[in-house]
């Protein structure tokens, strides 16, 4: 079996793995608890805690432990919305979000009446000069996703933090997508929340955290006086631990990761040659993905014959498994009513996939699209 889903989530790492079970094991205890095995768990919170945040290079109570990614959104966008809507109701995003940010902000506008902007993409593109022009006296929040996780496109983080320096709106980023891959230094790119889940770095499922400049913003879970008091609820202790451990293993290898990543993007593409296919990104996108589309090949078929064939890619998001959907993103970008939608399917790479793996899955998308597969599928 082939995975190449990993902008889904990824497998968990051996260390990653290996601290799970034993904090598990070994450290029991709740963080909260004052004797000896409440103070042991308590020093292992506070250790991942610490490591994550020399990985950003910011202050370590800046950290909050979450569920994962969509938590996190949640909590910064709902949490400061909430919060500081006597400032103002208008908040700002773009219509290639995530789900968990746009149904969190589709619940603000229907429940609470804030006001809010989606920019839609320009030839594929979301630009700071977007933002700029929707910005009003009122706005208190601007939400932006680092990278895309269906199309991999990289939005222009850097020169809207620059932008809201002039304006009293804080600045969330949805970074799940690269956390791991690339560079991620909050404080330089003036982000007051940042969000990242585990899973999507060879982590643990169920843990992500959230990067927090800004301390007024309601909670979301109420009881105890866990994390800044801003997320009640014992730690999930062993799965925080090994998620610290990811991606403190995937930041010391970043560049070598990075390097065999573009290495089989570059691959994929010239033993695709003479193929018609089609790119649904820019040139500037994370290497990790690749969004094709092959004209007058549906996807639900490409992706049942990959299946069968033992590989695992996917039509785009992971949060709308079971039933293939149009991508809102592609949407965005072609329209509802353009063929790309049923044609279009991602690929994304990890540094665990192998050269091997690409040639298999480029032998078998050509006879698929050439109409010769199956004998091949048959075989498997």
């Amino acid at each position: 079996m082939i995975y190449l889903d990993n902008a889904a989530t990824t497998a968990l790492s051996k260390k990653a793995l290996e601290k799970l079970i034993t904090v598990s094991q070994e450290v029991f205890g709740n963080p909260s608890s004052i004797h000896s095995f409440g103070r042991k768990a308590n020093l292992i919170l506070r250790q991942a805690r610490q490591e994550i945040a020399q990985v950003l290079q910011v202050p370590t109570d800046t950290i909050i432990f979450t569920s994962g990614g969509s938590e996190a959104d949640n909590l910064a966008i709902k949490g400061y919305a909430l919060a500081n809507q006597k400032r103002g109701k208008h908040l700002i995003t773009t219509a290639i979000e995530h789900h968990a940010v746009l149904h969190t902000m589709q619940y603000l506008e229907e429940r609470f009446g804030f006001d809010v902007t989606y920019l839609q993409p320009i030839d594929q593109q979301i630009t700071a000069e977007q933002v700029k022009d929707a910005l009003r006296e009122d706005t208190i929040l601007v939400s932006v996703m680092y990278a895309n996780n269906e199309t991999g496109n990289l939005l222009p983080v850097q020169e809207i933090g620059q932008l809201l320096k002039d304006h009293p709106a804080v600045f969330h980023v949805d970074a799940v997508q690269v956390a791991g891959k690339v560079p991620l230094y909050p404080e330089d790119m003036n982000i007051d929340f940042l969000a990242a889940s585990a899973h999507k770095f060879h982590g643990p499922k169920g843990v992500g955290f959230l990067y927090s400049k800004q301390a007024s913003f309601d909670s979301l879970i109420h009881g105890g006086k866990q994390e800044r008091h801003h997320r009640a609820g014992t730690e999930n202790l062993p799965a925080i631990a090994a998620m610290a451990t990811a991606l403190v293993e995937q930041f010391k290898f970043k560049t070598p990761h990075l390097e065999h990543v573009i290495g089989l993007r570059k691959q994929f593409f010239e033993q695709m040659a003479g193929i018609d296919y089609y790119l649904n990104q820019d040139e500037n996108a994370l290497a990790h993905i690749i969004n094709i589309g092959f004209p007058n090949q549906l996807n639900e078929q490409l992706l049942m014959q990959l299946d069968l064939a033992g590989i695992a890619v996917s039509s785009g998001s992971a949060c709308t498994a079971g039933v293939i959907q149009n991508s809102h993103v592609l949407e965005a970008f072609y329209g509802k009513r353009s063929p790309r939608l049923k044609e279009s399917i991602r690929i994304s790479f990890s540094e665990t996939n192998t050269s091997e793996e690409v040639t298999k899955l480029t032998t078998i998308l050509k006879e698929i699209i050439g109409g010769t597969a199956t004998w091949h599928l048959k075989q498997q």
